[in-house]
């Protein structure tokens, strides 16, 4: 049976495929990235619960679910090469449905962004903005190996740390806060250079220039560890110039634990992705939350 057919088929969603559409599995890293923010700004969660918890909820199922949601709708056709179970392409989620939940959760993540203030709504509309340029014609920078990923890794991580951090103080963050949220989003680019890996004969049929199309999964895989290695390297040295040795021990030991999952990783890269997706990556992490806390008592200069 053709996709088509399928479509015509089914004229409401599928609320399982919805779910699977916009991908909880993806929401843990925003969220994440949001409490590193949370407890590098040094105020007790505590005292602010609700906020803590609206913006973790912003951060993972709201813009993190519209993304998902925006980039499978548009992504509907490499979808059907790659990915043809995946629930548009399926049929499971119909006609425009797609796009019209994409757009709801678009207006939703904004009316909840508005609420934790100037800080939290600004950096809402950023993360909404970039959610569509990187999916959506004309601007699409899904397409570039180096804009696409870079773009996420910045929403994922960096932006997230940012507003978590914004909305607890009131205020602009302090700079080691902003240096180690800069830090952590440009290591995230070798992170999603990796999850490219999964798309490779889609994205080379439809020309997206992921960096595994343009430079081969082995080129692009070595870029991605050095991408992932050096920001790390860089954290280390800021936590020790902020006086912060035990700190800058234990990134360090999360770091060689990575390293000895890169070597795993460099061996076959193609069918290794995946699993270093699920093992560097949470120590990857790991390292935000303990630079996250050696920050928590300095203040606007290191």
């Amino acid at each position: 049976m053709s996709i088509a057919d399928t479509l015509f088929q089914r004229r409401w969603p599928d609320p399982v495929a919805a779910l699977a559409m916009i991908r909880p599995i993806t929401w843990f890293p925003p969220m994440w990235a949001y409490l590193c923010g949370v407890v590098s700004s040094g105020v007790a969660p505590g005292s602010a619960w609700g906020m803590v918890l609206l913006g973790v909820v912003l951060a993972g199922p709201l813009v993190c679910g519209m993304s998902q949601a925006a980039n499978d709708w548009c992504d509907r056709d490499v979808d059907a090469i790659n990915e043809p179970d995946r629930p548009i392409p399926s049929g499971r989620i119909p006609g425009r449905w797609g796009l019209w939940i994409a757009l709801a959760m678009t207006v939703l993540s904004l009316g909840v962004g508005w609420q934790l203030g100037p800080w939290g709504f600004g950096a809402t509309c950023l993360g909404v903005v970039a959610a569509w340029a990187y999916s959506a014609e004309p601007v699409r920078l899904k397409k570039s190996g180096w804009w696409g990923p870079g773009l996420v890794g910045l929403c994922y991580e960096g932006l997230p740390w940012f507003t978590g951090a914004a909305v607890l103080s009131v205020g602009a963050p302090a700079l080691p806060v902003l240096v180690l949220a800069l830090l952590y989003s440009i290591g995230a680019h070798g992170i999603m250079t990796l999850n490219d890996f999964k798309a490779l004969e889609g994205d080379r049929q439809t020309g997206v220039n992921s960096l595994p199309v343009t430079l081969g999964p082995e080129r692009a895989a070595r870029l991605a560890c050095w991408v992932m290695g050096l920001p790390q390297v860089l954290v280390i040295g800021a936590l020790l110039h902020w006086d912060k040795p035990l700190h800058a021990a234990g990134v360090t030991l999360v770091l060689l634990a990575q390293v000895a999952a890169m070597r795993v990783l460099l061996r076959d890269p193609r069918a290794k992705a995946p699993w270093y997706n699920g093992t560097g990556v949470l120590l990857y992490i790991t390292g935000m939350m303990i630079a996250a806390f050696a920050v928590r008592s300095i203040g606007v200069t290191p």
